[in-house]
């Protein structure tokens, strides 16, 4: 896309810049300015325009962001997509729904070249005024996808319009009300939904974990699924059944089960319909990963829950570990498997500092060289990726296997498959070399390779309780007047840790 078409009036780029730079100065007056002498009517007034300039600016935030994605300025600031521009840079929280967005809102641009409308029209229009947010426009596309595909074109064009129309009156809650209605109208026997409308609005999603590690399951099932989940919770979900609480209580599912050991253990059954639905999709998922289903290997590594912690922490029975997968556990689960031998556990030595493992010389790395990576990285080794480590593929960090890079435990590094790509000799490339002193000192880290040689950035996302620990000693150190047995050594940052793995 031109630059020139979003400019108008022959505005050239350094006006551009130049009224960026006066807004922001005017956002510094604005920012410590006093509102005390103006009377109620003019604060309510001033805050009711302060919203719509916010929603005006969304808007143009929608150009930018196409402009980034149409010149692929993403790379300039070293993003490899511009999904990861848009989480690590503009820092937004879900940066696919805001691409989808500007992919309704904003003008694109078809395979022959033309430019298209945009596919909502009349929501980017209130938008540019200000008349609604980006939390109406959320909601008037949820309604759109949930239409029919059967419906034709115009009745869909109306639809958009009326969303619009009741956007800048209506709250985001309430046009997803309204929306039940319009479906309804479009399809009121429900006859024009067909596998298309199912397959596309079918979706799970699991949410983060939060302050007691519990999670959200959120989905929308498709008719089968839903049927196969009935069967499911119908054995497995029955009283009595995979009961966490009852040793006595029957696993798996009811058909061997002695009747009268079934019968006793429901008597004892006090969860609740809720409780017995998460037990038993929690006896099914333990079966499916124990019982061989998963297959031998995902990515180099045993599908199974790989755990990471320090030996004081099993000690103690004390901390949080964290999965190859990104989830964390309570000790006392752990525990648990530990007990069960059922799954690997990566435990560190935290006196001695010496890694038990070295690496292999072999082009793809052995599942002994990637738990002995988990234990150093815990996920995707460049600064500020999320994805944690059961998703990522060996980096051959020092130098490439085709430049002759070694398959030793020295010198690979965990990377997703984008970063992983994103390694090279072209300048908006990345480059990875290993940190040589500091807390980071030993692992990878990434530049690059328009930044200065020195400039090397580790991924600390996934060691966040290595730095809290770290900066508590930092704080407070011990003091040796202290009284009473030594406090438990914790990580040391500086040097690779030592794993022993405890296997079935």
């Amino acid at each position: 896309m031109d630059v020139q078409s979003h400019l108008g009036r022959g505005q050239s780029v350094n006006d551009l810049e130049a009224d960026y730079a006066a807004l922001e100065q005017i956002l510094d007056r604005i920012a410590v300015s006093d509102s005390s002498s103006c009377d109620e009517q003019t604060v309510a007034e001033l805050a009711i325009r302060h919203e719509h300039n916010i929603r005006r600016m969304e808007s143009i935030g929608n150009q930018r962001i196409l402009e980034v994605s149409d010149r692929d300025a993403h790379r300039t600031v070293g993003c490899v997509t511009v999904s990861e521009f848009l989480q690590t840079k503009l820092r937004i929280t879900h940066p696919k729904k805001r691409l989808q967005a500007v992919q309704a809102l904003e003008p694109m641009h078809a395979m022959t070249g033309e430019q298209l409308p945009p596919v909502c029209p009349n929501t980017a229009r209130e938008l540019a005024a200000g008349t609604i947010g980006p939390d109406h426009v959320h909601a008037v596309l949820d309604v759109l996808k949930k239409i029919p595909s059967a419906v034709d074109v115009e009745q869909r064009a109306r639809a958009e319009e009326v969303l619009a129309e009741f956007a800048t009156t209506l709250t985001p809650k309430e046009i997803g009300a309204a929306g039940v209605r319009i479906l309804a109208h479009l399809d009121p026997d429900g006859t024009l939904t067909d596998d298309r409308d199912r397959a596309r609005n079918r979706k799970l999603n699991l949410g983060c974990q939060d302050s007691q590690l519990m999670s959200k399951l959120t989905a929308t099932l498709d008719p089968m699924t839903r049927a196969l989940f009935d069967v499911v919770l119908a054995k497995w979900a029955a009283p009595g059944m995979n009961n966490p609480d009852d040793d006595q209580s029957p696993k798996g599912d009811h058909a061997d089960a002695d009747s009268e050991v079934l019968r006793e253990a429901a008597d004892r059954d006090h969860r609740s319909q809720s409780q017995r639905n998460h037990d038993a999709l929690k006896a099914l998922l333990d079966a499916a990963v124990n019982g061989g289903l998963l297959g031998g290997s995902h990515r180099g590594l045993p599908p199974q829950i790989i755990v990471s912690i320090t030996d004081a922490q099993l000690r103690e029975h004390a901390g949080i570990a964290r999965t190859a997968t990104g989830s964390d556990l309570p000790m006392s689960d752990v525990i648990k498997l530990a007990a069960d031998a059922q799954s690997h556990l990566a435990v560190f030595d935290d006196v001695t500092g010496e890694p038990l493992f070295f690496g292999r010389g072999r082009r793809l790395a052995s599942q002994a060289q990637r738990l002995m990576a988990f234990s150093q990285y815990k996920g995707c080794s460049k600064d500020d990726c999320t994805t944690p480590f059961a998703h990522t593929e060996m980096h051959h960090a020092e130098a490439d296997w085709a430049d002759g890079g070694l398959t030793d435990s020295p010198h690979l590094a965990p990377a997703c498959g984008r970063h992983n790509r994103a390694v090279g000799s072209e300048p908006h490339q990345w480059s990875t070399e290993k940190i040589t002193d500091g807390p980071d000192r030993g692992r990878y880290g990434w530049r690059r390779n328009t930044d200065p040689p020195d400039e090397l950035r580790a991924n600390h996302l996934h060691r966040i309780d290595e730095l809290l620990e770290r900066h508590s000693r930092e704080v407070d150190p011990p003091c040796p007047e202290r009284s009473g047995p030594p406090p438990a050594r914790s990580f040391d940052l500086t040097w690779p840790r030592a794993p022993l793995y405890l296997a079935a």
